[in-house]
């Protein structure tokens, strides 16, 4: 999960790439314009057919307050629901953006804010800036309060609102999806709901193996939902037992998992918002995400 420690490797990565700077990213401050960065590639035809997306603004009642989400559909039909946690600079523009691309694939995505408990989103600004130290103070103790008991109540509330939605076909499973600090809520919401996902993939998720009692790993046997874990190289490096450990609990889960270190690749390379976004392996793992959901979301 990101940390000091990645965002040196990243500044790092940055000063010897030479990707999109600060500045640049400053005017990427609309889902428009993170859309615009995203290939066409990857999507159904349902946006096509049906006449395109319907997005809104929501407000999911919770156990502990509103949590003001973005909710995403095709303009016609009933679609299987995504639940997506976006990483721990939260909800903003560039996953509004994700959320929108995923639906154009035939999906009734609802993307939240995890923080809603302190802030209404973009609880950072539109481009968070995980640089500063005082933008990493702030989400960090945002984000010490999605304990396993508050996380899971949360993915409850949120596939339940999912369901109620008459866009979404109840007859298929829900797929849950995460990035960063979503890698673990992912592993929760399989485990909160396990009657109703099918499917659940992280992307460059951190925490999944911990030596504590509630470590998201010891959930892998509540859950049959088949799963994507996408690892970043260097937090592969930092930490290359975790893919073993999750690998020997799924096999003993009897549950399918497809785990693999993208070459190459910085802890928060998917989102188009990050400095260190790399367009090839988050296609491919874009790519990885919708075959999941093609053949567990049944």
């Amino acid at each position: 999960m990101c940390d000091e420690f990645t965002e040196k490797d990243n500044q790092e990565f940055l000063k010897k790439n030479g990707h999109l700077n600060r500045r640049n990213f400053g005017k990427l401050t609309t889902v428009a314009a993170f859309s615009a960065m995203l290939p066409l590639t990857g999507c159904a035809q349902t946006a096509t057919e049906d006449g395109g997306v319907v997005e809104s603004e929501v407000e999911v009642t919770m156990a502990d307050g509103v949590s003001d989400s973005y909710f995403v559909h095709p303009a016609q039909g009933k679609h299987p629901g995504i639940l997506m946690w976006p990483d721990i600079k939260g909800l903003r523009p560039a996953f509004k953006a994700m959320g929108k691309r995923l639906a154009a694939s035939g999906y009734s995505v609802l993307v939240v804010n995890p923080f809603y408990r302190d802030a209404k989103h973009p609880v950072a600004g539109d481009v968070p800036d995980f640089s500063d130290p005082d933008t990493r103070k702030l989400l960090f103790g945002m984000a010490r309060k999605l304990t396993q008991d508050a996380s899971m109540s949360d993915a409850r509330a949120y596939i339940d609102f999912i369901d109620a939605q008459v866009s979404t076909d109840t007859n298929r499973k829900i797929g849950t999806c995460g990035y960063c600090m979503g890698g673990p809520l992912i592993m929760r919401t399989a485990g909160a709901v396990p009657d109703r996902v099918g499917a659940a993939a992280s992307f460059h998720g951190g925490g999944l193996v911990t030596d504590k009692d509630d470590s998201p790993h010891l959930l892998i046997p509540k859950s049959p939902a088949h799963v994507l874990h996408a690892v970043a190289e260097n937090d592969d490096a930092k930490n290359p037992t975790q893919k073993t450990v999750l690998a020997a609990a799924y096999k003993a889960a009897g549950v399918p998992a497809e785990i693999e270190v993208y070459a190459g690749t910085k802890h928060g390379w998917c989102p188009p918002d990050s400095t260190v976004y790399d367009e090839a392996q988050a296609e491919k793992a874009w790519g990885r995400m919708l075959a999941l959901y093609e053949t567990a979301l049944v």
